[in-house]
């Protein structure tokens, strides 16, 4: 009974961070078709911007979910190094996003943040 409950929270999570990522380009694209029509030139920007944070929160929630899935259940030593992949790969692409959206790396950003 406990397993079905993990099982069905992290599948929960999955179908957020799945949903988070489907309504944030839909909302960007349609937000984009606005400024576009309105004449802005930062639409592309913009898009690029809203598409990046759906994309960052969207992994949040699905790195969450393969963590409860996997630390749950026995883990074998697959899927232990399966999660760290996966781990590895959504953190690169964070962090491919943030230099996307800010022009800088994460940690150059919160050292500019601080100071």
């Amino acid at each position: 009974m406990t397993m079905q409950i993990v099982d069905g929270v992290a599948r929960g999570l999955e179908l957020v961070g799945v949903g988070v990522i489907a309504v944030a380009f839909i909302y960007a694209a349609l937000r984009a078709v606005r400024h576009y029509r309105m004449g802005r030139r930062d639409a592309y920007d913009q898009l690029k911007i809203f598409i990046g944070r759906g994309l960052q929160l969207g992994l949040e929630f699905l790195v969450a979910a393969d963590i409860i899935s996997t630390v749950t259940v026995e883990p074998t030593r697959e899927q232990i190094i399966s999660l760290g992949i996966l781990i590895v790969i959504r953190t690169f692409l964070s962090w491919s996003i943030t230099v996307e959206i800010e022009g800088c790396w994460p940690w150059e950003l919160a050292r500019n943040k601080k100071g």
